[in-house]
């Protein structure tokens, strides 16, 4: 009998292995005929910034057929030319349509290059895959529409106020900015004179909140509103005992920040600077009688294009990034992308630019 068992229990082995050989056999997955993306009701979709959450467009295509009852996902992805040659992923779902918002609209033409504030053609796809590792890509039929989008600014701007400062106690007085780096959106400086005296900084120019300042210690803190405020710079209601050159220099990433004397030594005094470029007519700067090395200009409409700052001397200041960065002497010209109004300012101490666009 234990023999009989025995056998019996081989042949079941025998034939469960020989069911999952047949089953492995016979499972064969076939790349799927392209699912077909259905045209827009709409040719024209004008995107409204105030709403950004509003659905902006409904994409529908056919379900693939891989041959077999298999995880399907789809990628829609959009472009700013037929080819598809720099595509941008907006979404990955797994049923066959996706509505998408207007922000996520706007992002994503915006990443392919269109401009902002004039009507382009996009085109539309979707991409089928199967599997976590989106295995046996086939991409659909291409649609077009056309869009106005809105342009995204992504930065936040902040102001020095204080005794120290030229504005000083006052929230609305031409104050200051400070200079983000062009390469780290969480990076700001500013460098130069400051009075003995506080300070603090502010995220809008004429409110008192959100207001930043230490935290007793060498960490920062913000009062966004309602709450207690802040220590004032430069460390928890220690004031600076001498006025000269400083460098304030704060990182929101990491909630820290430093003050510490800065030299002037070989520092060139400029009598004139004049912002020149495709994005603007010449157009004089205006320095600061409190620090004669800041200089800006206010409410100066630009262009897409490029500008760069000339001085009396004739060097030419520029830089490669937009909205912020640092300017070198014969460096690059700094890049306009979007039409706006705009508040520059320039650091001649450091080469430090700001561009902060007033309607966007």
């Amino acid at each position: 009998m234990k023999k009989i068992s025995i056998l019996i229990q081989m042949f079941c082995v025998i034939l469960v292995i020989s069911s999952c050989t047949d089953d492995n056999a016979n499972f064969k997955i076939t790349e799927t005929t392209p699912v077909v993306l259905s045209n827009l009701a709409i040719s024209d979709i004008e995107l409204d910034q105030v709403n950004p959450n509003n659905p902006a467009v409904t994409l529908n295509w056919t379900p693939a057929n891989y041959g077999q009852q298999t995880a399907v996902f789809y990628n829609v992805q959009l472009s700013s030319d037929a080819a598809f040659t720099n595509p941008v992923s907006v979404t990955t779902v797994s049923s066959n349509s996706a509505t998408l918002s207007i922000n996520q609209l706007n992002s994503a033409v915006g990443s392919a290059g269109l401009p902002p504030f004039q009507w382009n053609a996009v085109y539309a796809r979707v991409v089928s895959t199967i599997g976590t590792t989106a295995s046996l890509p086939v991409a659909s039929n291409t649609i077009t529409f056309n869009v106005y989008p809105y342009f995204n600014y992504p930065f936040k701007d902040y102001y020095i106020v204080g005794n120290a400062t030229e504005p000083g106690w006052n929230n609305n007085n031409n104050n200051p900015p400070l200079f983000r780096d062009g390469s780290n959106p969480n990076l700001y400086r500013y460098a130069g004179y400051f009075d003995a005296g506080e300070f603090k900084v502010l995220e809008e120019k004429g409110l008192w909140q959100p207001q930043w300042g230490t935290n007793g210690g060498g960490g920062i803190n913000v009062n966004p509103g309602g709450g207690s405020d802040p220590g004032t710079f430069p460390n928890n209601n220690s004031a600076i005992a001498s006025a000269g050159y400083y460098t304030f220099t704060i990182n929101y990433s990491t909630n820290s920040f430093l003050f510490v004397p800065l030299s002037t030594a070989g520092a060139v005094n400029f009598s004139s600077i004049t912002i020149q470029g495709t994005s603007a007519a010449s157009t004089p700067m205006i320095q600061s009688t409190f620090d004669n090395h800041i200089w800006h200009k206010n409410t100066l409409h630009l262009t897409p294009g490029d500008l760069k700052f000339v001085t009396n001397t004739g060097s030419v200041w520029g830089g490669s990034t937009s909205f912020s960065g640092t300017a070198t002497v014969n460096g690059a010209n700094i890049p306009v992308i979007v039409e706006d109004d705009y508040d520059v300012w320039f650091n001649d101490l450091t080469g430090h630019y700001i561009l902060i666009p007033l309607n966007l």
